[in-house]
């Protein structure tokens, strides 16, 4: 028999196909080809395309979307810290007069002390020593920096507390004004006048209601301390600064009548002066009592320091005396200085006789009455007790 190609290829076919079969019992089973024909694929087959593989199991996926990039976090900025200001140091206050300096300027400055008993003299246009003195002592008064130094603060408050000087106070022009009284004057404003000098120390006779020599003695020496023109008589500005300086006068002032002895319990005084003698010095009533076994020889209106320099309160004893005193601290006259607690003493203050509780010791009590102190700075003695109580 005549084996043709064709028919040998078919039988090889057949036989690969059988063999196959039985090395894989697990796979599915084919169709078996018929000799001469070609067994069809168990799938269709795909046509090549240009498009990439599929994935390796051969099952068609659906393409996934591609992700979006995830942008990357835009850092959020380190705050700065806020820088800490510097301190605007305080300035130094500018000087308005100083030490040297001259002109119009500082004679207004020398007449405004003056209007306030803190410069004394002539006025000149040069700031000298008389002058730093005078401006320290005004600024230690009114707790401001006590530098001698007129700066803008020290100036404000000088002017506040007092005018205008004038062109004459100035320089020098004592023009007195049409005289109130002179010698020769009679009547009651006389015994005022008198009684009112009396109470400076400015007059020691008996109050008569004549105005004769002593009377113009008095004015005299009072126009002199105060640079009013000096000619005995009275004129307004002469009787204005002597009531700034005094206080109405008593009936028992103006009639001689010697103070009535009181006679005193320890109902209004503290139970420490009511035996020996004693300076009994109240700050609830701003008296003080000079007391002796018990009864008040005098009294006398008094005022104390401030919050800031307090007169201290106990009982202590006189330990100096000082008729003359000028204060070490603040260059300022102390007459009839009688020292009891360290630097504190109880002394006329012309500061007080001018302006009254307006203003404050700096620890002292302070007396007004100057004939008054003048007296009792003779009948109080060293070791007499002194109480300050309220």
């Amino acid at each position: 028999m005549r084996v043709t190609r064709s028919t040998t290829a078919a039988t090889l076919a057949l036989v690969a196909a059988l063999a196959a079969g039985a090395l894989a019992g697990c796979a599915p089973s084919t169709s078996t080809a018929r000799p001469g024909e070609v067994a069809p694929s168990s799938a269709p087959s795909v046509p090549a395309s240009s498009t990439p593989s599929p994935s390796p199991s051969g099952a068609e996926e659906s393409p996934s979307a591609s992700p979006s990039a995830t942008p990357s976090p835009t850092p959020t900025p380190t705050p700065s810290p806020t820088p800490t200001p510097t301190p605007t140091p305080t300035p130094t206050a500018k000087p308005v007069l100083s030490p040297g300096d001259t002109g119009d300027q500082v004679r207004e400055l020398q007449a405004r002390l003056a209007q306030l008993e803190w410069f004394e003299g002539k006025i000149t246009d040069s700031y000298g020593d008389q002058t730093k003195v005078a401006v320290g002592g005004f600024q230690a008064k009114r707790d401001l920096d006590d530098t001698g130094v007129v700066d803008e603060k020290t100036w404000s408050t000088l002017t506040s507390m007092t005018r205008q000087p004038t062109d004459d106070e100035m320089h020098n022009r004592l023009t007195p004004g049409p005289a109130l009284f002179e010698e020769g004057s009679e009547g009651e404003d006389v015994k005022e006048l008198q009684a009112r000098l009396k109470q400076i120390g400015w007059f020691s006779g008996k109050v008569t209601g004549y105005y004769g020599a002593e009377t113009a003695t008095g004015v005299k020496g009072f126009q002199e301390k105060r640079a009013v023109p000096t000619t005995g008589e009275v004129d307004q500005r002469t009787l204005d600064r002597l009531n700034a300086m005094t206080r109405e006068p008593t009936e028992a002032e103006l009639t001689n009548e010697p103070p009535k002895k009181e006679k005193t319990s320890a109902g209004n005084l503290d139970s420490r002066c009511m035996t020996g003698r004693a300076l009994c010095i109240s700050k609830a009533t701003n008296q003080m009592a000079w007391v002796v076994d018990g009864e008040v020889q005098s009294s006398f209106a008094v005022r104390f320091g401030s919050e800031l320099t307090p007169t201290r309160e106990g009982a202590f004893s006189v330990g100096w005396k000082s008729r003359d005193h000028v204060s070490t601290i603040y260059d300022t006259p102390m007459p009839y200085a009688m020292f009891f607690s360290g630097g504190q003493a109880v002394h006329y203050s012309a500061d007080f006789a001018a302006r009254g509780y307006n203003g404050a010791s700096h620890g002292c009590v302070n007396v007004r009455d100057k004939a008054g102190i003048a007296s009792l700075f003779d009948q109080v003695g060293v070791g007499d007790k002194v109480i300050v109580y309220r």
